[in-house]
């Protein structure tokens, strides 16, 4: 039986439009939260608990900035957005976290990895390296935000709820519309059910027969149905994300590059850096990447180490 408060953070969150990964990660800290406290209600606690937890994160658990970071933000949500009480000036100061370099493949590595792919799943991480994006933007890609002319696709709702274009390689464009079609068909399949593909609740209140649009259809669509988190109501879903981390670290391992710890996210990384290096601007592709801030996307110039432009070592002025 779901808990009566936890499942009122839950419609506060949705009410909010908080994204599902969201609320998930939010409940789970604050559950977290409440089994410190020795399951009192956390609104007769406050800022010493909270500082006391945060304490424990990082001296007993020995967790991440950015974990102790998202546990902050859980429970500032609910102290603050819910109980309407103010925690004030913790006293606490997160610990500072070195800048620390991103992990980068050689072309010659990414070609390698691919090598070792066909079908979806080469598709899939050569739209991380060749277009620059998260795994979970690709995966959420529909029919409607590619466009085969432009050689262009369109991110709805990335990182930070932002919209984004990117460009789209031409070396993909038959795998793509092959993907396009067998996206579309699938959908036609499930229509013929009554089943179509998960939308976003507003969206299918709106237009109660949307999942029956070729526009809305997964490029990457799930092997089974689902209950919709939401609606809960029969759907497909697009490809998790586990799928794509496994066949990966296979392929990783048969491309032999096993001096480098390789993630979906490492392609993107990889995307930046060889753009930088073929001359591109860094303000194109800050703007491809869709960060917020020039100076996230500065990071890639320290890892082709032109940030030393015009010096070189002294090892190479010896004659010898």
């Amino acid at each position: 039986m779901p808990s009566p408060f936890l499942e009122s953070l839950r419609r506060e969150m949705r009410l909010r439009g908080y994204s599902l990964r969201t609320e998930k990660t939010y409940l789970l800290w604050i559950k977290k939260y409440i089994y410190f406290i020795n399951k009192q209600h956390p609104k007769d606690t406050g800022k010493a608990e909270v500082v006391a937890f945060l304490s424990m994160l990082a001296n007993e658990r020995h967790v991440a900035v950015n974990t102790q970071k998202v546990a902050l933000n859980a429970l500032v949500f609910m102290y603050h957005k819910v109980f309407n009480q103010q925690l004030g000036d913790l006293g606490f100061t997160l610990a500072s976290k070195q800048r620390s370099l991103p992990t980068v493949l050689s072309p010659k590595e990414v070609a390698g990895i691919l090598e070792q792919l066909n079908g979806r799943n080469r598709l899939i991480i050569e739209l991380l390296y060749g277009s620059g994006l998260r795994v979970s933007e690709c995966l959420r890609l529909r029919v409607k935000d590619i466009d085969l002319d432009r050689k262009s696709l369109t991110i709805y709702d990335g990182k930070g709820r932002k919209d984004r274009q990117t460009l789209l390689g031409r070396s993909v464009v038959k795998s793509m519309n092959a993907a396009i079609e067998g996206g579309i068909a699938q959908q036609r399949t499930d229509n013929q059910s009554g089943v179509g593909c998960s939308l976003p609740e507003a969206l299918s209140r709106k237009y109660p027969n949307a999942y029956r649009s070729d526009a809305w259809a997964f490029i990457f669509p799930s092997s089974t149905l689902c209950i919709h988190p939401y609606t809960n109501q029969l759907c497909r879903h697009h490809l998790h994300d586990t799928v794509v981390r496994r066949f990966l670290q296979a392929a990783v391992q048969r491309a032999g590059v096993t001096r480098k710890r390789v993630n979906c996210h490492t392609f993107r990384h990889s995307f930046a850096t060889h753009m930088l290096a073929a001359g591109s601007d860094i303000r194109t592709i800050q703007e491809l990447l869709g960060h917020n801030d020039l100076s996230t996307t500065q990071i890639y110039t320290h890892v082709l180490g032109q940030h030393y432009a015009g010096t070189t070592s002294p090892l190479d002025a010896l004659s010898w």
